[in-house]
This record gives C-alpha cells, structure tokens and sequence, in this order.
C-alpha cells in the first residue's frame, strides 16, 4: 500500500488537483474501491517511519534561515510548458533625452536590460509567508526589498547573488482598522531608503555604514503625526527635484518637508494643504518643480511655495475612478487611467494647463479594470486589465483574471491604440526595457486540469507579440499580488511573490 501511496503522491505533484479528482472517481468504482480497501494496512513501523521523516521536514524548514531553499512547487509541475516562445532581439525604444532625477538612485529602472529569453534560469529564495511588493537594486551585488506578512512590514537587505537576506529592520506593524501597509519608499541619491511608515512617519535609512558593511541606520525621522490625524495614513511619497520631500495621506492632505533635516527658521518646515478627495496612487515630478498626484476625483498639479507650502497650478476631474498613478510623458503630457461605465481608459492631459488632450477606451465593456501602474514608453504607455482580480484566492485551481494588456500613444494630439495583447496578468502590471524595446509582466495561463503556473513573460513593444514565457512557480505562493517586477543592472528581472523572491535571467 506504501507504493500506492507514494505513486499517487508523485502523480499528483506532477500533474496537479486533477489527479486527485481521478482517484476520488476510481473509488466510486465497487470493485477499485474493494481493492484499496482490501490493501489499506500500514504497519505501525512504517507509519513511525513516515511520521517521523514529516516532523524533521518540519522541524528543518523552521530552523534553515530565509532565502536557503528554494520556493516548493506546488502540485502540477508537469502540467504546463516551462518554456514557450523565442528568444528577442533588442531593439531600443525611441525615446526624447531621459533626465536623471537628481534626488532617486542612480539610473532609470526603465532604462535597464532585462532577460532576452535566452535558455532562461529561474531562482527563488523562499521568504516564508512574506511578500517583497517593492524591489529596489542598489547595485550589482544588493537589493532592497519593502516586505510584508502577519507581522507587519519590514526591510531587507538582500545579497544579489545568493539571494539571501543579509539585514532585516522591521518597521511599525499597521494601524487596527486600517487598510494602508506602509509600501510607500524610494531610494534617494545616497542610496538611502526613504519609507513611509504605518504610525505617519518618514524615515530615512542608511543601507550601509561607513565601511561600506551593510546597515540599517535611521539617518533622520520626519514625525508627521501633528499633521496627520489619528485614522489617517500614509499612502505617497517622493522628492522633487530640488530634494523636498512629498507626501500625502489617504484622505487627501498633501504636504513637504524640506530637504534638510535642520531647516532654518523662516524656511516654513512641513507644510500642508487639503485636497478635500481620497488619495490612493503615488506621486510623479517633473524637473519644472511639477508634483502630480490623482484623487478619486482628479488629477492636481501642484508646486512648492516659497515657503515650501503646496500650490496648486491647475486641477483636472475626470468621471469614474483611477486606478493607476500619473506617468509622465514626452511632448508635455501626463497619462492616468480612468474607468467610466464598465471600461477603462487612458487619459492624456497636458502638463501646462490640464488641459485633456483625449481618452482611449481599452479592452472589453464590462470585463476591464485596471489597479497596476503604467509602463512609460515616451510617447505612450502600456496598461494591464487587472477585472476579476480581488485577491490571490481568486487565481487558486486554474482560475484566471481577464485578458488584457494594451499600448495606447499619443500621436499628433490623438489617441491611438497600437495593439492589445490576450496576456493575462492578474495584478502585477507591467515593467518597461527601453534598451530591448520589451515589456515585463507576470502572467497566468488558465488551466483545465486546475494548476495555477506563473510565467515571466516578455512582450514586444512594436507589435504587442509575447516573444516568450519561463514558468517561475506553481500555486498560490507563486503568484504576486500587486508586486512589481525589478530589472537589475545585470540583465536580470525580479519579482517578490506570496512565499519569496524570484529571479530570471539568460543562461551565462
């Protein structure tokens, strides 16, 4: 009986939930089920034996420090390709001069190189139950990833190379009652942290002292609690390009706080305005000293006062609700997306005076929705149909969200729709290489046999063609949930999932 066992054990890691359903089916048969019945006799050593090696399963997944083993496959490894498609050719997007953010790391993350799909090798490093949403490359040996599970927050400083956690800070758990997480950060010009924390702080965190060993030493904390209430959080945060650092809260207030931590006395310190509407998505700024964030409602433009004090330079409403956070363009223009009577739009307005430039519908009326960022391609973006995805649940045996990933440009002062992909990404959105002329988006094939298996897969900007899949892992863990995928300065793309990090990059 121990063979059958173990046989049907191996039968369903291969090929998944199907199995399973099969063997229900055969006991329904009299005479399959007599049999088993007639052979269900496990001697009190062998069950010691199996006992026993589950607990030293156990007891060493809990003892081996996170990113030692890898990511376990869910059942089903057998039930789909591993790699479908073609290697890609790069071809570099046309783009205006890019301008290095003075106050952000180093280096446009749309400006680096991704996999091509050249015999693709996939890594992960099992976190436990914690999900990395955002990733940032320091460089080419260490990341750092703003993580989150049961406990709370925290960062991670990750070896690029092992894939291995090197130094955790955890950071304030979330506020009873409240639905924000604390994922708000960016890395600054030093290579700090800059992250918003549940209890309506900002901190600044060194991410290697002055030896170069790696560290999380809190160089400087904003405490907005004076101006923030009780209730209210942190949602937003980025600097401009003079350095002065923005925020805003959930319930619309906005407000700076000047770059140096020791401000003079006639320099205003925090300043704060009150949009009056919900605020949800991040920032984008520009180097004119544009600030621009979306409400439910519209979309502001806003600007520093000679105090430091938010001003607004123009205010645009649109009908619906925005999934997605202002992306700056070419030609003087900023996208956002827009949902209206069952189907999402992109939305260009001009820059100088808000102005709506136009609006495109995209993907299908009634089975379109968006909540991922958009991918910049200069003249234009790419947005991913997020409908039929409310949380991870909702891709578990097979199940996918909607299809949908679309380009829309502008061109001559109109909207054009250049092509729609049937990719399905349920929630991650997608990652630009203007140097390889892709996008990045973490999909999901549906499947009748009730395997969910993710796919990093590259898509062709020109055409809209997916050039090529590698699957990264099976079942729940394996999906993303709102995670963004990271390009890093070696070529490679990274992505935090439900139970860890993954890592694709071409074969060396």
């Amino acid at each position: 009986m121990v063979w059958l066992v173990g046989a049907l054990l191996l039968l369903w890691i291969a090929w998944g939930p199907a199995v399973l359903v099969a063997a229900a089916a055969a006991l329904c048969v009299p005479r399959i089920r007599w049999w088993v019945q007639d052979r269900i006799h496990v001697s009190r050593r062998v069950a010691g034996w199996m006992a026993g090696a589950l607990t030293a399963l156990v007891a060493l997944v809990l003892v081996v420090p996170d990113g030692w083993l890898p990511i376990p496959p869910a059942p089903g490894v057998w039930a789909g390709p591993s790699y479908v498609g073609r290697p890609a050719s790069p071809h570099p997007v046309a783009l205006a001069e890019v301008t290095q953010h003075p106050h952000l790391a180093p280096g446009s993350p749309s400006a680096r190189t991704g996999p091509l799909g050249l015999q693709p090798e996939v890594e992960t490093a099992w976190l436990g139950s914690q999900r990395c949403g955002h990733l940032e490359l320091i460089s080419d040996d260490r990341l750092v990833a703003l993580c989150t599970d049961r406990s709370g927050p925290s960062l991670r400083l990750v070896d690029a190379d092992t894939m291995r956690p090197t130094t955790t800070r955890d950071l304030p758990d979330r506020v009873d009652g409240s639905s924000c997480t604390g994922e708000a950060f960016y890395l600054d010009e030093t290579g700090r942290v800059v992250v918003a924390t549940t209890d309506r702080q900002v901190l600044a965190v060194r991410t290697a002292t002055a030896t170069g060993a790696a560290g999380f030493a809190t160089d400087t904390t904003w405490d907005l609690k004076p101006y923030i209430p009780h209730g209210d959080c942190l949602v937003a945060l980025a600097p401009d390009w003079s350095g002065r650092i923005w925020w805003a809260s959930q319930q619309g207030l906005v407000g700076t706080i000047p770059s140096d931590p020791h401000p003079a006395p006639d320099s205003g310190g925090v300043q704060v305005v009150d949009l009056g509407e919900d605020v949800r998505r991040g920032f984008a700024t520009d180097e004119a000293g544009g600030v621009y964030v979306v409400t439910d409602a519209s979309l502001h433009r806003l600007v520093a006062g000679p105090d430091g004090s938010p001003q607004a330079t123009w205010r645009t409403a649109y009908d619906g609700t925005s999934g997605s956070a202002p992306v700056l363009l070419d030609r003087g223009a900023v996208a956002i997306t827009d949902s209206v009577d069952g189907r999402t739009g992109v939305l260009f307005v001009s820059r100088d005076g808000g102005q709506v430039i136009c609006r495109q519908p995209v993907f299908e009326e009634g089975e379109s929705s968006t909540d991922s960022s958009l991918a910049s391609l200069g003249s234009g973006v790419v947005v991913t149909n997020n409908h039929d995805y409310s949380s991870p649940r909702s891709t578990l045996l097979g199940f996918t969200s909607s299809p949908g990933i679309a380009r829309v440009d502008l061109v001559d002062g109109a909207c054009v729709e250049r092509w729609t992909s049937e990719a399905v990404s349920p929630s991650s959105g997608v990652t630009a290489s203007w140097p390889l002329g892709l996008v990045y988006a973490w999909t999901k094939r549906p499947s009748l046999l009730g395997v969910s298996a993710w796919y990093l897969t590259a898509i062709d900007v020109e055409s809209g063609r997916s050039m090529w899949s590698v699957r990264t892992g099976t079942g729940l863990h394996a999906g993303s949930d709102h995670s963004e995928i990271a390009l890093g300065p070696d070529g490679s793309a990274w992505i935090g999932t439900m139970a860890g990090l993954v890592r694709v990059r071409d074969r060396r």
